[in-house]
């Protein structure tokens, strides 16, 4: 059985099992029969999809569409593989990922190189191709019909160049992916979310994020569903929130790099020991009660991947 959360509006979402529980969500929305997945989470995770769609008593040729926010593996590495299962159902990809996912050699051949075969494996499984003839490549704007429920998808690098967001905007809310940040449930206090910028490897630009924050902000959306962890509100703080946090790591990262010189792995160093700092100061701030070991553990990975997405910045930027 599928570990679902019901929203309003039609809209589930569905625990995809990558890593831990409550991490990463794919959205199911639902609409006079019709349905849309947005987000995969990897191979591994279909079958919980497919899943949830038994639960919802939707049928799998009454999928229509499957929009991806990216290509990052935990996004889109189970893309293919549902895209088998739907027979129906055409993939909405911003234009600059829509190849990756009709041939995602590319996609695998670098990240074997980052996490090794075996681990590859274990963690995403085999992606499958999508045939061109089932993907579009969404534009700035355009808007797809799911049984009337108009969906537009709207470009929004910073994240990464291939990045859009999923816009219902006659229910007033939007599917972010990582663009405007990762929130999880167990850092809410009294039902306020906590957010934390992401920025990964490779593509992050930090004018173009804050650019993209502002953008969905000035949507006046009453939720926004995140990849890492599904919906959150009271979007005015959050944005303001994710604009000094990027605006903190980013003097850091300069600051680390400065002190650093050639040394890679002291820059790194620098910048992690910045950022676990702001981020135990913002969940007390927040009012978490965790320890700050059990905040750490929480975000050891995002802690990892941001500076290594701040380090491939800073060599973008002396180029």
């Amino acid at each position: 059985m599928a570990e679902l959360t019901r929203h309003p509006d039609g809209i589930t979402a569905v625990d995809t099992h990558y890593l831990r529980p409550q991490f990463d969500a794919s959205h199911v929305i639902v609409q006079d029969g019709r349905a849309a997945f947005i987000d995969t989470g990897t191979t591994h995770s279909v079958p919980h999809l497919l899943a949830a769609l038994d639960q919802l008593g939707v049928a799998r040729d009454a999928v229509d569409y499957m929009f991806l926010t990216h290509v990052h593996l935990d996004h889109a590495g189970g893309a293919g593989e549902l895209m088998r299962q739907l027979p129906n159902a055409r993939a909405v990809i911003h234009p600059r990922g829509a190849q990756h996912m009709i041939d995602p050699g590319k996609l695998i051949t670098a990240s074997i190189a980052v996490y090794g075969e075996e681990n590859y494996r274990r963690l995403y499984g085999d992606l499958v191709p999508i045939p061109a003839a089932r993907v579009v490549a969404a534009e700035d704007g355009q808007i797809f019909a799911l049984a009337g429920r108009a969906l537009e998808c709207i470009h929004t690098p910073g994240h990464a160049m291939h990045h859009q967001c999923i816009v219902d905007r006659e229910h007033a809310v939007a599917f972010t992916g990582d663009t405007f940040g990762l929130s999880y449930r167990e850092l809410d206090v009294d039902g306020r979310a906590m957010v934390i910028p992401t920025t990964t490897p490779t593509q992050f630009d930090p004018e173009q994020l804050v650019a993209s924050i502002r953008r969905i902000a000035a949507l006046k959306p009453d939720a926004l569903y995140l990849t890492h962890y599904s919906r959150v509100t009271d979007i005015p703080r959050l944005a303001a929130e994710l604009e000094r946090q990027l605006g903190v790591i980013i003097a850091a990262t300069r600051a680390a790099a400065t002190a650093s010189g050639d040394d890679r792995a002291d820059c790194k160093r620098r910048i992690v020991a910045a950022m676990r700092d702001l981020w135990l100061s913002t969940a007390r701030n927040h009012g978490v009660q965790i320890s700050d070991a059990g905040i750490l553990s929480m975000l050891e990975l995002d802690l990892e991947l941001n500076a290594d997405g701040l380090i491939a910045w800073l060599d973008r930027a002396k180029r």
